[in-house]
This record gives C-alpha cells, sequence and structure tokens, in this order.
C-alpha cells in the first residue's frame, strides 16, 4: 500500500498517537481510524449526511443488482479481475458503492472523500489488508504524484469547485502508463426545461439537515404519482417537468415501489443540494483530456452523463 503524505510539502507521514506527523511537525488527527485531511465541515457536507443517511442503498451486494459493477467496467474497459495487485485511488468513494467492488477484485485501493462519508464507506468495507480510507480533497490529496495504476473518480467532478482543475489534480496521481478514469454530468438544453434548477436554487444553501427534510417531503409527496402514471407516458412525461424527484421506475422495473422510492429520495436529495454542478459535452471532456496529455482517450455519453478515461 502506499503511504499517505502531506497534501502540502509532500513528506512522508508517520502514525503516533492517532495521528499523522510530518518531519517538520506538520500532523493530521486520525478520527475513528480515518485519517482527516480537511475540516468536518465543508461544501460536502450534504453529500456526507447523504451517505451517513443512505449508507448501503447503491452498494450492489444491497440492491442484488448489478447496477455499480456494469458501470465500473464499462468505465475502466477491463474486467474487474485485472485490478488485482493494482495500485488504484478512488476520489470520492462516498458510501463505497465502487469501494466493495475494486477492494474484491484484489486491488489495493486507497479512498478518499472530502466529507464524513469516509465513516460509512469504511463501515461497508471493514479493514481487508488492501484497503485504506482517508478524508481529504482531490486538490490536497495526501499521496505523492505518479503513483497509481489507476485513478477513478466517478460520479464527483461535476460536484467540485472546477472541473477542470479537478481533472488536473486527478491526472498527478497517475503514473506514467496508468490510467484515469472518469464521468461527468453532461450539457443539454433538457436540464433547463424543467423546474428542477428552480428547486435546487432554493435548497443547495440551506444547512444539510433542513434540506434533507425538504426533500423528503417532496419526495413523499411526488413520488406517487410517479409511480401511479409510470405506465401513462403523456402524464408521466408532464410529472417530469415539474416534479424535482430523479427516479428510475423504467430502468428498473423489475424492482417494487419500496426500491424505487429509496432510490428516488437518495437521488432526489443528490441533485437537488449539490452545492457545485457543472456540465459539459463529450467535446469538452476529449478536449480537457488530450490537453493534460492524456493517450488513447475514450469518451463516450453514459451513465451520469459523460463517461471518459485515458492512458498517461
Amino acid at each position: 500500500m502506499i503511504p499517505y503524505c502531506s497534501p502540502k510539502t509532500g513528506a512522508t507521514l508517520r502514525t503516533e498517537n492517532e495521528r499523522l506527523i510530518g518531519p517538520t511537525g506538520e500532523n493530521f488527527a486520525v478520527v475513528h481510524g480515518i485519517p482527516r485531511f480537511v475540516p468536518e465541515d465543508n461544501y460536502a457536507a450534504a453529500f456526507g449526511l447523504q451517505w451517513k443517511t443512505f449508507t448501503k442503498t447503491q452498494l450492489d451486494s444491497y440492491s442484488e443488482l448489478p447496477i455499480t459493477k456494469d458501470r465500473l467496467i464499462r468505465c475502466l474497459g477491463v474486467p474487474l479481475e485485472a485490478l488485482k495487485g493494482k495500485t488504484v485511488l478512488e476520489v470520492g468513494c462516498g458510501a463505497g458503492r465502487f469501494t466493495e467492488l475494486l477492494v474484491a477484485a484484489g486491488a489495493l485501493v486507497h479512498a478518499v472523500d472530502l466529507s464524513i462519508a469516509v465513516e460509512a464507506n469504511k463501515e461497508n468495507i471493514g479493514a481487508p489488508s488492501n484497503y485504506t480510507v482517508a478524508q481529504a480533497s482531490v486538490y490536497e490529496l495526501p499521496y505523492p504524484d505518479n503513483s497509481f495504476d489507476f485513478v477513478v473518480c466517478l460520479g464527483v467532478i461535476q460536484h467540485t469547485p472546477n472541473s477542470n482543475q479537478t481533472i488536473e489534480a486527478l491526472w498527478k496521481k497517475v503514473r506514467p502508463g496508468g490510467v484515469l478514469v472518469i464521468d461527468h454530468y453532461r450539457w443539454r438544453l433538457a436540464y433547463y426545461s424543467t423546474l428542477k434548477p428552480l428547486y435546487r436554487h432554493w435548497l443547495r444553501t440551506m444547512p444539510p439537515a433542513k434540506s434533507k427534510k425538504k426533500v423528503d417531503a417532496l419526495v413523499d409527496f411526488f413520488f406517487p404519482w410517479h409511480w401511479r402514471f409510470r405506465n401513462v407516458r403523456p402524464a408521466w412525461w408532464l410529472l417530469h417537468r415539474i416534479s424535482p424527484l430523479i427516479e428510475y421506475i423504467h430502468l428498473f422495473s423489475e424492482k417494487g415501489y419500496d426500491f424505487h422510492l429509496e432510490w428516488s429520495r437518495l437521488d432526489s436529495y443528490d441533485s437537488l443540494t449539490d452545492y457545485y454542478k457543472h456540465l459539459k459535452t463529450p467535446g469538452q471532456i476529449r478536449s480537457l483530456l488530450n490537453k493534460i496529455g492524456g493517450k488513447n482517450c475514450w469518451v463516450e455519453i453514459g451513465g451520469n452523463g459523460v463517461e471518459a478515461r485515458c492512458t498517461k
């Protein structure tokens, strides 16, 4: 496993009395067995509450569907078995939907999240020898540059202050010959043809606990209508113009009401309370990967919007 280093100086850190200590006295707390390189209160606080609330919802082991596995294999471009013994940095690990698959594949997984979601991640993954987790910023990652065979960042970049700078920060951690794997929300006019941006403008500046109550109330009101009109396409389409809910009723039609209600409650909160939300076209993503020196670039529309990878 790759040891932690100071995000500012690059010096290797040693463990001492529940802290990580640098050679110049720089130190970071270790809380509940998790190194903390950032303050707990930051712009990702809503995500922390989200993953502490929906700790298992998105895990394939919980949903009994290969939703995450299919997405991860598609983005990686290789079978999960190919990760065995490879160093993997997962940035924005959340509650561990991708982490559990990476760890099970035998990769040497270094998971990072800006929020207290790291606690849910550790709760789900445990303490296998091929796994570490830390609370840190993508802009100050506690690892040396050019260290990882794979740097994976899925469902995250659009929620950071600057997408381009985030991708550049991730790229620094990829070793020569390694692979960067990312995705990003796609720019599309349809996003602005609904009332969702107005709901988000209202909700995103609230304290997380308050916005969660508001979103729960919206789900409780709108979701029964989504379910009732799921097979009445004109009514279902019209409902999506005024309802802010995210739902997957037609995508996972084999699942019942409670499954879809839980996923809608999770992803509606995710989409309505994110402090940052950036949209990019496939062309913009490809242009950026070319700019940073990526080779064998693969960019496709899929998943959350645009999925991409490239080799260093």
